[in-house]
């Protein structure tokens, strides 16, 4: 099945594709199909984003999109940055980028003990079919952060948050993070969901 991935990042546009190709969706970047479409994320949750982003796509295209909104939650900091994660350090001089967010938020850590550095990544999934045919999930992965970035792989906030082994999402391989990520679990729900929504149909056609 094609389907419109509506994102321009590229880290997470291979987590999509190496989670969905294998199981037969066929990803094209919203960059292909409809190229600089801008789509506000002023929701207050990450499933009023992701189904914002997935609809708009959808509506330029006709074509089923795919969309999330993910970002870390920090118990210290009463579940921020939450929604605002990609430009937590907007009103800072040096910008919004990987660096310049995890900076602010160890600046906004300083002090905090391990045991009250609790925190989760969250992804929220909508995949848009029509107008009224979302298909939507959301997964959670429970880690701390970390005192300093550790590790070269991932993006975003990849380099602080520490899973139970210890290492940071920045330190695993890219199937390692799948199968313990927010995104990862997210993506298995929504094959599942899919496959109920296909047997669905199927079973309407006969």
């Amino acid at each position: 099945m094609k389907m419109i991935a509506a994102t321009r990042n590229r880290h997470k546009l291979e987590e999509f594709a190496r989670m969905l190709e294998p199981l037969g969706f066929s990803l094209v970047s919203q960059e292909e199909v409809c190229p600089g479409l801008e789509v506000e994320e002023d929701g207050e949750t990450f499933a009023e984003n992701a189904r914002k982003k997935a609809l708009a796509i959808f509506r330029r295209t006709g074509l089923p999109a795919i969309a999330d909104d993910s970002g870390i939650c920090v118990d210290a900091l009463g579940g921020a940055p939450g929604v605002h994660s990609a430009r937590y350090a907007d009103d800072e001089s040096e910008g919004h980028d990987d660096k310049a967010n995890n900076r602010k938020l160890l600046r906004e850590l300083e002090g905090v003990p391990a045991e009250g550095r609790g925190a989760a990544f969250v992804a929220a999934i909508c995949c848009a079919f029509e107008e009224g045919d979302l298909v939507e999930c959301q997964g959670l992965c429970r880690g701390t952060v970390a005192f300093r970035e550790e590790g070269d792989n991932g993006f975003g906030y990849d380099p602080l948050f520490l899973v139970e082994d210890g290492r940071s999402f920045a330190q695993l391989t890219g199937e390692e993070k799948d199968r313990i990520s927010h995104r990862g679990n997210a993506l298995r729900q929504l094959y599942a969901l899919l496959k109920e929504r296909e047997a669905a149909k199927t079973g309407e056609e006969k």
